[in-house]
This record gives structure tokens, sequence and C-alpha cells, in this order.
């Protein structure tokens, strides 16, 4: 037979973060070598649980898990999360406006089918979460991306946004904390951007999945207490503030005015009922993860363990002569760029792939998360600090091989002298 022909834009998509490289790594822990992986925020693969009272909530409810529920989740878990918006200041939050599902990555999916008509854009940040991008190419729409530079601590640039507004634009993605640099946007910014959005009458679309993972004086700002009556849809879950991905519990709030939002919201319904509903047993987990106590704060502050890991990075990144970083104010991620001689000639894929066939280390390039630039990579904060600065040890190595190799024989020469 001929061959299956597949979908042709997705030639168009990447995801890195479990592509080529980490099908590489699961045929390299097959030969027997131990790797680390630093690929993905996998809390629970580095020894992280879920809270007690969390994993206490389903085990209470088990019995209760076996119907399918509504479309758009469990009515006390819709309340829970509608509280919690309100309690932050979002306009019009009620548990009808609350779309739960399986994880944000879901979600994001069906509000872009629900958003999108073939050639639509939407304008995303660089770097992204390449799902956002691959979420907009699978659903016919066009990503548009607009630049977080490191030189500007990874923060857009409002103006820029507004530039690239078409009549084609239909929404504004942010990340914030930002996945993969760690940055947390100030309410000015924030404000800025709001303005653009209201100007053009755009869907804001804000990822808040890391709000609780903050360091030092970081402050988070919800967008939807800023977007007023403008529609915005802001996404948030149980993955990473607590530590339950493999739960798939995600959730997707719709503010603004009802009007303006009511065939969106009519649209996000249908296609939520299309797919029947989402993982029930981890939905009774909502209510106490939002009402408990705070879990995450502890382990960000100083002493804390991820404190301490993104100590551990920032120290050995400081360390370096190679490697310059914005130290991430938020999130589980650190995204280090690679500067001086061993700069020079630099693939970031290239340098992942030595990474992990010479030193056991797996890293995601930064041209994954769709830069224009090979000189970044990307890792998590997640395993101990101890780990990671054997990581960055590992790291240096290899960059001091780059360096070594870019310099004159001449240079080289001195250099072993001295």
């Amino acid at each position: 037979m001929p061959p299956l022909k597949t979908r042709e834009r997705l030639s168009e998509v990447r995801y890195e973060i479990r592509g080529e490289l980490a099908r590489r790594a699961r045929e390299l822990e097959g030969q027997g070598r131990t790797l680390i992986k630093l690929n993905i925020g996998n809390p629970g693969a580095f020894g992280f649980r879920a809270p007690e009272h969390l994993q206490r909530a389903i085990a209470d409810h088990i019995h209760d898990t076996d119907p399918y529920t509504h479309q758009q989740g469990l009515p006390e878990a819709r309340e829970a999360i509608a509280a919690h918006h309100r309690r932050r200041g979002t306009p019009n939050a009620s548990p009808e406006r609350v779309f739960i599902g399986n994880g944000v990555s879901e979600l994001i999916d069906i509000s872009l089918r629900a958003l999108l008509n073939p050639d639509d854009e939407v304008l995303l940040p660089s770097p992204d979460y390449p799902l956002w991008s691959a979420a907009t190419i699978l659903n016919d729409g066009r990503p548009v991306f607009y630049r977080c530079n490191p030189e500007n601590g990874f923060l857009p640039d409002p103006d820029e946004i507004e530039s690239l507004v078409s009549a084609r634009t239909r929404a504004i993605v942010l990340i914030n904390p930002n996945n993969p640099t760690g940055a947390v946007y100030p309410r000015a910014l924030l404000e800025r951007i709001v303005a653009v959005a209201e100007k053009h009458r755009l869907l804001l679309m804000v990822d808040e999945i890391y709000d609780g993972v903050l360091y030092g004086d970081a402050k988070f700002e919800p967008l939807a207490p800023l977007a007023g009556n403008l529609p915005c849809l802001s996404f948030s879950g149980l993955s990473k503030v607590h530590r339950a991905c493999g739960w798939r519990v995600g959730w997707a709030v719709l503010s603004g005015d009802p009007t303006a939002c009511g065939d969106f919201h009519h649209a996000m319904d249908l296609l939520g009922a299309l797919r029947l509903c989402a993982n029930v047993p981890g939905q009774f987990a909502i209510e106490a993860a939002l009402d408990g106590g705070d879990t995450i704060g502890p382990l960000c502050a100083s002493g804390g363990r991820l404190f301490e890991a993104r100590r551990a990075v920032i120290e050995s990144c400081e360390a370096s002569e190679s490697l310059r970083l914005v130290a991430p104010a938020g999130a589980l991620y650190a995204f280090p760029g690679v500067a001086g001689a061993a700069a020079e000639g630099f693939d970031d894929h290239a340098f992942a792939l030595e990474m992990l066939e010479t030193e056991d280390v797996l890293i995601v390039p930064g041209s994954s998360f769709n830069v224009p630039y090979r000189n970044h990579f990307r890792v998590t904060l997640l395993p101990e600090p101890a780990l990671l600065r054997e990581v960055f040890h590992r790291i240096d190595r290899v960059l001091q091989r780059h360096a070594g190799r870019a310099r004159s024989p001449g240079e080289v020469s001195r250099a072993a002298v001295a």
C-alpha cells in the first residue's frame, strides 16, 4: 500500500520539548544510559508530590467519579474557580463562564478552534510555549510573533504588538509568568497591552498556569481585572502550582462583557460537549487546591527547594565565561544564552544533541520556542540544586570546548603558555 498521507500543516508544527531529542534520549536509555532530563516541567518526575489535602479530596469522592459530568465541569469545582477569580477582581466571574478541561493544553486547542476562521491571525510572544503556535496552526490560523528580547528582560513592547495588528488579527496571547523565560509582567505593561486589545477589539488570552511560582519580590498581576469589560480568557490549573501534572486538570475563565462574549461562550460549550467532559476524579481536588493553604510559596522562598535550584542556575551562569542569564522571576525554567567565543558559529540544536550524546543531559534548544536566534536553551528548575550545579558544570565543559575551537591557533598557544 502507498504510505498514508498526513495533514500538510503538521509540517509547520514544532514541539521539540517531546520531539527528536526526546526520542533519542529514549534510545540511549534503552542502551542502559542514565540521563538527566531537563526538558519538561514535570514536578512528579523530580520527587514533588501533589499536596496531601488534594489527594484526600479525590479519595473521599472516588465513589462519585464514574458518571460523565457537565461538559464545562463539576458545578462545585466551577464555583470554586469563579470565587477564586472574584477574589482577584475578575469581572463577571461566575460558574457559567468557567470551562474545565483535560489540562490547559486541551482548553487552548478548544478556545482557538472556537475563535479562528482560516487565515485569522493570533499575536504570540517570541519565545512562546510552542503549544500555542501549534494549536493556532492546526486550527487554520496564522501565528504572528511579537518579540520578547533578552536585552529587555524578555518583556514585550506594546508598541510593537500594536504594529503587528492587521484586519485578520483576532487575539493577543500572553504567558505570565512566562515559559520559557521566567519573566513576570508588571502591571503597567499589562495595562498598555490591554489598551491595544481594547483599541482593536481583540480577545485577550492569558496563560497564567504559573501564577503562584514567584521568586524574590516578583508580583503576579492577573490580567482579567485589568481587562474589565474587554473579553478575556484566563487559563490555569493544578499542574504546576499544585504539582499534579498527571491529573490533567485545567480551567479557563471567560470574563468581560457577557453580550460581547456570548457567541464565543456557546462555541466553547459546544466543543466541550463534543468531547463529553474532562477527567472527573481530578476535578474534586479543585476546591481543596483553591481554598486550602499555600503549598508553593515555601518552595519558592529563600531556603525552599525551587528558590535554591534557581540560585544554583544563577550562580552557575555568573561563574561561566560562556553563559548569560536573565534571572527568572517566576515559573519553573531558566533560559540561558551562550555568549563570547563559545557563541561563534553556535547552533542550539547541535549543542543540545552534543549535551545528550556526550554528557547525558537533555535540554531544549531555544529555537524550539519560536525565536529567530540560535544561542539559547531551556532547562527546568525542578531538580535538586546540587544536580543542577553538576548539570551546568557539564554544560560549561562543552562550551569551553566550543570556545577553544573558536579561538585562533595563536590565541590557544598563548593561553596554554599563560
